[in-house]
């Protein structure tokens, strides 16, 4: 199966896709959560299930932006929202029993900006620190560079693509960005990497069987011989990720979402441009395995 013979194909899609999140992130930015903005989170035991309007008019009463209402299931509720000052917590306290006079408080936290700042600092530096030992390690695996470039190459292409991609679900569906979606970008950094190393390995032990055979020609056999186990081994994940994000609950919908890109990009660019970039480097280069 001649699959290298669509890397034309696989760089127009690829640069599709991330011009998009290029564009969408410069025109339409983000919607970051309090994990990253700052803010309160408020789970209250609402027994009487008042309404949202009668939630949101209490805000409105103390001059405060309406809240963001979660459900949480056995009649509690999670409320988050900017900063406030002491006093006017106990107001909202004092609102909340009017409208439900079995409400118990649950939880309250407050996150300040300078956390959220923290948190996305440590992220960044998560990426560039497991970038680097992935690159390393591959390439002293392979004894071979150029494998540890493309893997890293085609994983960034994936992390950049469902960051885009929230951004996207940002501007029309109202995601925002929260640690759950750090989690869902950490993990896409692990499975982009997993199908690209198993057809590397592949690649590596049919170049021991005939060092003489073409680098393209390789590649497609290298990939015929994977590519069912990559997409089987896909495909039971992203079953289980669609019925999350059609069936989940509120709170773990966007996060399934972002882990579904993630799968989705990550098998998509172990063959789509993982290897695509290998053929350039070796086209480019004598030095074989």
């Amino acid at each position: 199966m001649n699959i290298m013979k669509l890397r034309p194909l696989f760089l127009v899609l690829s640069s599709f896709l991330l011009i998009s999140s290029l564009l969408s992130v410069i025109f339409w930015g983000f919607k970051p959560s309090i994990d990253f903005a700052g803010g309160s989170t408020w789970e209250l035991s609402l027994p009487n299930q008042p309404s949202t309007d009668q939630i949101n008019q209490i805000f409105q009463k103390n001059n405060l932006d309406i809240p963001e209402i979660v459900s949480l299931g056995n009649k509690n509720y999670s409320l988050k929202f900017k900063n406030i000052s002491p006093e006017q917590k106990i107001s909202l306290d004092q609102e909340i029993a009017k409208i439900d006079k079995d409400a118990k408080e649950l939880k309250f936290e407050t996150l300040g900006p300078v956390l959220g700042k923290e948190l996305l600092q440590k992220t960044v530096v998560a990426i560039i620190l497991s970038s680097l030992f992935l690159f390393l390690f591959i390439g002293r695996r392979f004894r071979d560079f150029s494998f540890g470039i493309s893997a890293i190459l085609a994983m960034f292409h994936d992390t950049f693509i469902l960051i885009g991609s929230f951004s996207i679900l940002g501007h029309f569906f109202g995601a925002e960005l929260d640690s759950l979606f750090v989690t869902a970008l950490l993990t896409t950094l692990s499975s982009s990497v997993h199908d690209t190393v198993v057809t590397f390995d592949r690649i590596r032990e049919l170049k021991r069987k005939n060092y003489q055979i073409d680098w393209v020609q390789l590649a497609n056999q290298a990939v015929t011989e994977t590519l069912n186990r990559s997409i089987n081994n896909s495909m039971t994940i992203i079953f289980m990720l669609l019925s999350l994000v059609l069936l989940g609950g509120t709170t773990t919908r966007w996060f399934a979402t972002a882990l579904l890109v993630g799968v989705v990009c990550g098998t998509y660019s172990s063959t789509g441009v993982a290897i695509p970039l290998v053929l350039f480097f070796k086209k480019h280069s004598k030095k074989k395995i």
